[in-house]
C-alpha cells in the first residue's frame, strides 16, 4: 500500500485521537506529521499486515514523547472548539458540546491506562487486541482497564445526573 493510500485512509482517525491526547489542534497536527514521516521512513522497507494498528501505536508512542519532552501536561479543557462535527440544528449542537465536555472532564478523572482504553476502543473502534498491541499491555490487562474505565464513566455520569436533579 502505498503511503498516499495509507495518508487518505488514516489521516482523519489519527488525528482524531492525536487531538484527545492532546486537546491542542497544532500539537495534534504536529504529531501527526511526525507520526507521517516515521512511516515515510518505515513503509518502504517493510509491509505491514495490520498498518491502522501500528500507525496508532506510532501516534501514541509520539504523543507520550512530546509530552516528556515538554514535561508539562497538555490537556486543555476547551478541545471542543476544535472539532469539526455537523450539527443539524442548534439544540443538537448545545447538546452534544455540553455532552461532550463532561464527558472529557469524565475521561481526565480516570487513570491514563483507563483512559487510553477507551479512546482507542469506544472512540476510534479498534479491536481489543490492536489496542492493546498499542498500548504494549497484555490482552486481559487491557480488558481490565476498558472495564474499570466504563465502570468509572458510568459511575461518574450517574453522579452528575443526580446532581443534575436537585
Amino acid at each position: 500500500m502505498e503511503l498516499e493510500d495509507v495518508y487518505k485512509l488514516y489521516m482523519n482517525d489519527l488525528y482524531r485521537y492525536l487531538l484527545s491526547l492532546s486537546q491542542d489542534h497544532y500539537v495534534a497536527e504536529d504529531l501527526l506529521q511526525e507520526v507521517f514521516y516515521k512511516a515515510y521512513t518505515v513503509l518502504e522497507d517493510y509491509e505491514f499486515s495490520y498498518i491502522k494498528a501500528w500507525l496508532f501505536k506510532v501516534a501514541y508512542h509520539t504523543f507520550i514523547d512530546h509530552q516528556r519532552k515538554n514535561k508539562r501536561l497538555i490537556f486543555k479543557d476547551n478541545m471542543e472548539d476544535h472539532l469539526q462535527v455537523e450539527h443539524k440544528t442548534p439544540e443538537i449542537d448545545v447538546i452534544e458540546k455540553e455532552t461532550f465536555t463532561s464527558l472529557l472532564a469524565d475521561l481526565n478523572h480516570l487513570k491514563e491506562n483507563e483512559k487510553q482504553a477507551i479512546l482507542l476502543c469506544d472512540f476510534h473502534e479498534l479491536p481489543y487486541q490492536e489496542a492493546a498491541d498499542i498500548l504494549e499491555v497484555k490482552l486481559n490487562t487491557f480488558k481490565s482497564h476498558l472495564l474499570r474505565g466504563r465502570k468509572k464513566l458510568v459511575k461518574l455520569f450517574k453522579e452528575r445526573v443526580k446532581q443534575d436533579d436537585r
